[in-house]
């Protein structure tokens, strides 16, 4: 695990470079054979390292000499036989080409940019900010992926102007100054053949084999507990697991000063975590902490946040997340997390509702109108935002992967679920990954393993939502190995805080540092009387802008993030 960066050049070959703003850094390795001399620097873990080891012959079990063994054997090609999380860049020496590579899912980032015939690429953003002739401007579609699109962002998309990144399930080959994309993975559409009771067995084997891969570490392994199916069934496998070796499992959950008084149940969030972490931590016998976030911690994370992603995020409910993280690290460095199962296995409400199946836009981030109500009239004008949401909304639907046999109603489903898969579980996976690593965490998501996805995506919705239930086929793969109450609770998403002095704080700032400064960088595209009466109305908890969590408060922290954001790196605006 670790972070890069560094450049290639037609006349200067390859030269790796320095992170910024990074905790831990990846470190080259060079493997020489005969006639043959290749280099690798690599972010992430590989989950079938033995597997591989016994494939190649190799006497060695580092996952940076099997990898780059594995490309030297089979060529670039080799990636399909990695199951793994990863951004990796190899530069074959003997035959001048340097190749990027990402993971299936894109649980690793890696973005880059060209100019002439020199290619950078950086784990980071804000790393190729080092190299001279790199700079961070903001064009027209850079304001439109923060405004019409964020937090989300088009798949490789860098949001500043010339800077990308790798797309999941790609790598580039760069030589003689010419870049090329290669695509290797993606779901394929086909008919599901195995019976009901064929696909609850066979969905449970693979949970359970990619959880007790990736608790393979040389760390502790730890759990993010929330009392949820997907949390539960993961803490459970792990728990068992090391039940067994005689070790003891840690597990961590998550919530906020003031929400046992302040908690609103909606629609969105039912009910309260505590009880069924309890209930959990009992039945698992773990050595559990209970982890609680401040008002003042929660907004004061909200730029270490935008540092750590190097661009304006989930607000608090990321915000948060960096700050649970640096507390678990604490205690413990390899954590494994439920993340990704409601994008996988039908979990959110968009996939249930007709408004979803009828809408032609984003399920989780519907109503443009919410996220202009705070921009002067101008830009609203000016910028294509409706428009810029439109069209990347439906160039993911052309490019949904359908099966002939698909009813009109199946096919929708696919494209919820397609959208799912490229939106909404890239923005999630990529607030897990910045904010884990961090502070040195590596936080792991084996319910994403691409086995997983590739099996359960042609699966048809009567067996993944039996009798209307959300993920019943998940809930059924993990009977028996957790309480049928969690394995059959309600959905309850990730926490927030419903405390209303964390809204009046957020207020307080936003006069201070946005509406009140000649100079706040924000001020450029905010109608400050729009803004005042939005600090004195009442915000409705219940509606969200974005995902289930991201309404009224999380809009002030978004706008405190953009204008942070704008400051930290002085970005430039060419419009």
């Amino acid at each position: 695990m670790g972070t890069f960066t560094g450049f290639c050049s037609r006349n200067m070959g390859f030269a790796p470079g320095r992170c910024v703003e990074e905790t831990e850094h990846a470190h080259p390795v060079t493997l020489k054979r005969p006639g043959r001399v290749c280099t690798l620097i690599l972010n992430g873990e590989l989950y079938n390292a033995k597997e591989l080891g016994r494939e190649l012959k190799a006497d060695t079990d580092r996952n940076e000499e099997l990898f780059l063994l594995a490309y030297m054997q089979y060529g670039p090609e080799f990636v399909k036989k990695i199951n793994g999380v990863f951004g990796a860049v190899i530069w074959d020496e003997t035959k001048k080409i340097l190749f990027l590579f990402r993971d299936r899912i894109g649980a690793k980032p890696m973005f880059y940019t060209q100019k002439k015939e020199t290619l950078f690429f950086a784990s980071a953003i804000g790393s190729l900010f080092q190299y001279p002739g790199v700079d961070p401007v903001l064009d027209e579609n850079g304001l439109c992926e923060i405004f019409a699109l964020g937090p989300a962002r088009t798949p490789g998309n860098g949001v500043f102007r010339d800077i990308y990144e790798v797309l999941p399930g790609h790598y580039l080959s760069f030589a003689d100054g010419i870049l090329k994309d290669h695509c290797y993975w993606n779901v394929k559409s086909q008919p599901h053949e195995d019976s009901r009771e064929e696909t609850v067995e066979k969905t449970a084997w693979l949970l359970e084999d990619s959880i007790k891969r990736q608790m393979e570490s040389e760390e502790t392994i730890s759990t993010f507990l929330s009392g949820g199916v997907d949390s539960s069934l993961v803490t459970a496998v792990c728990a068992d697991a090391l039940r067994e070796k005689g070790e003891r499992l840690q597990t961590f959950s998550f919530d906020f000063e003031g929400n046992r008084q302040y908690f609103q149940a909606n629609a969105f969030q039912p009910s309260q975590d505590r009880p069924w972490v309890e209930q959990m931590v009992t039945y698992c016998g773990s050595e559990h902490r209970y982890l609680e976030c401040s008002n003042e911690k929660l907004a004061e994370y909200l730029y270490k946040a935008v540092d750590a992603r190097c661009l304006p995020c989930m607000a608090d409910v990321e915000s948060s997340m960096l700050y649970f993280c640096s507390q678990v690290s604490q205690y413990s460095k390899a954590a494994l997390t439920g993340e990704c199962a409601d994008e996988i296995f039908g979990g959110y409400p968009w996939f249930h509702k007709k408004e979803a199946f009828e809408t032609d836009g984003f399920p989780w981030s519907a109503d443009q109108s919410v996220r202009q109500s705070l921009l002067q009239e101008k830009w609203i004008r000016k910028l294509p935002m409706k428009e810029y949401a439109e069209e990347a909304y439906e160039k993911a639907v052309r490019e949904t992967p359908c099966c002939t046999e698909d009813s009109p109603v199946e096919k929708r489903r696919r494209e919820i679920a397609y959208l799912n898969l490229k939106w909404f579980m890239a923005t999630l996976l990529d607030r897990m990954e910045r904010t884990s690593t961090w502070y040195g965490l590596s936080a792991r998501v084996p319910i994403a393993d691409y086995r997983i996805i590739e099996y359960v995506w042609n699966v048809p919705w009567s067996v993944k939502c039996e009798d209307g239930i959300p993920k019943a086929l998940l809930r059924r793969a993990g009977k028996g190995k957790v309480p049928d109450e969690v394995l059959w609770r309600k959905k309850s998403p990730y926490p927030k805080t419903y405390n209303p002095q964390y809204e009046a704080l957020l207020a307080d700032r936003l006069r201070e540092e946005v509406l009140q400064d000649t100079s706040a960088p924000i001020r450029a595209f905010l109608d400050r009387k729009k803004a005042e009466r939005f600090l004195n109305s009442p915000k409705d908890y219940g509606k969200p802008w974005y995902g289930q969590l991201m309404a009224g408060p999380q809009m002030i922290a978004y706008v405190l993030q953009i204008n942070y954001w704008m400051k930290k790196y002085q970005i430039q605006m060419k419009l």
